[in-house]
């Protein structure tokens, strides 16, 4: 695709068509509500939550790209100034409300751009028998795909599966106030799952019941704590401080349900990967990988505390059965940050038929030892040269590199001016 087209969920000044995948805030960091680029194209709910999120912002910028349909948009080519004809299509990215990924083609190629995704069993047959149809026909140059745990330490359950779970915690504590750490979007499906296995309902904070509202949700949620035991309460607010504080007053069970590092399993190869402080208890013992991942899904880490493995994206056998879905030409992971810090291409090159050289995998130097990769066995003598500065490099450079690789997009153009909308 020519420099100076488009930009996805990045939203600095030069692109005159902006893309939002989701509305997360390491998505739309640079966004506010004085925001004027351009044109932004986003889901119907994404735009519904507009107001809320950044008061004072533009509505008449905002455009709804409709689901599982193709759109076109004319743009104007920077250089030759030639009308470049854009189609899309917004998928389902079953990440969080008004989650989605964008499928891109034209005279460029086809692109495939996931934002944040889970596509575990639990994702809609629509969406996966729309994305399978359009990538027959338009086959997928390069797939910018959502990395965060590709890396086959990560491994959790379906997210119904872990509903279940979250389910039978709370019933087996009949006696307890229960607590549920949530973000400010996301996980709506497991509180509304929750309440209708166990008929009741669920508080949740003032502002947080008006985005449940925004969602449609009328009659699960509520503000007055006398009509429920179970609570969902900010993530930020979530800690073994405040239960040991609750627990003063009146039991109290507190439930964490996240695909963050306390859901790791060793790496089956050559190499042993470390496994979590989870399954730490089990390291004297033999234990299947499936039953080790039974065996961590549901943890009491303390005596008023459990994590659930309930994560949004999607796990490292779940991003391979994606990308064999996909068959793209090449792909890039747009997640550079992460615990995992590994390129999409280390693990799953093959099935791209890219050529990689052999490398070694960078990790975060803050948690290098903890979450130490396999390093291949065998690589030239420049390979380790080059891979031995690398490192050098993210020693010296760690603190300012951190702060500037965040989560966020690398399509980025500065462009023309959009003519019309179909």
């Amino acid at each position: 695709m020519e420099s100076g087209l488009i930009s996805v969920d990045r939203w600095r000044n030069g692109s005159q068509a902006y893309f939002l995948t989701h509305i997360h805030s390491d998505h739309t960091r640079g966004l506010s509500g004085g925001w004027s680029q351009g044109p932004l194209y986003c889901s119907r709910t994404t735009a519904s939550l507009f107001p809320s999120r950044f008061p004072g912002f533009d509505l008449s910028l905002l455009r709804v790209v409709p689901l599982f349909s193709w759109t076109s948009l004319s743009l104007r080519s920077p250089s030759s100034g030639s009308t470049v004809r854009l189609h899309l299509m917004a998928i389902d990215a079953h990440h969080c409300p008004g989650s989605i990924m964008f499928l891109f083609r034209g005279d460029f190629g086809c692109f495939l751009y996931t934002g944040d995704f889970r596509w575990d069993s639990d994702a809609s047959d629509e969406a996966r028998t729309t994305l399978v149809a359009a990538i027959d026909e338009f086959p997928v140059d390069i797939l910018y795909l959502d990395n965060t745990y590709c890396n086959p330490i990560y491994s959790f359950p379906s997210r119904l599966v872990a509903v279940q779970l979250v389910a039978d915690i709370i019933a087996s504590h009949p006696s307890h106030d229960i607590i549920i750490a949530v973000d400010s979007l996301g996980k709506e499906d497991l509180l509304v799952h929750v309440s209708r296995i166990l008929n009741i309902k669920i508080w949740v904070w003032p502002e947080r019941l008006r985005t449940m509202h925004l969602l449609g949700f009328q009659d699960i949620f509520t503000t007055d704590t006398s009509l429920t035991r179970v609570r969902a309460v900010p993530r930020y607010s979530f800690s073994i401080q405040t239960l040991e504080g609750l627990n003063t007053m009146c039991p109290t069970i507190g439930i964490m349900p996240s695909g963050l590092p306390w859901v790791k399993r060793p790496f089956k190869g050559d190499d042993k990967l470390s496994g979590s402080f989870l399954t730490a208890s089990m390291k004297n013992e033999t234990v299947s990988a499936k039953k080790e991942l039974e065996a961590a899904a549901v943890h009491k880490f303390h005596d008023y505390m459990y994590s659930v493995h309930y994560s949004d994206h999607s796990c490292y056998e779940e991003i391979g059965e994606f990308i064999k879905l996909v068959k793209p030409k090449s792909m890039k992971g747009i997640v550079v940050s992460s615990s995992s810090y590994v390129d999409p291409l280390y693990y799953f090159g093959r099935i791209c038929g890219a050529n990689q050289p052999p490398q070694v995998l960078l990790m975060r130097p803050d948690i290098a030892e903890e979450f130490r990769a396999v390093r291949i066995k065998s690589y030239s003598a420049s390979d380790k040269t080059r891979m031995l500065a690398k490192e050098k490099r993210w020693k010296r450079d760690s603190h300012s590199s951190l702060k500037r690789n965040k989560k966020r997009a690398r399509i980025q153009v500065k462009c023309a001016k959009i003519l019309e909308v179909d």
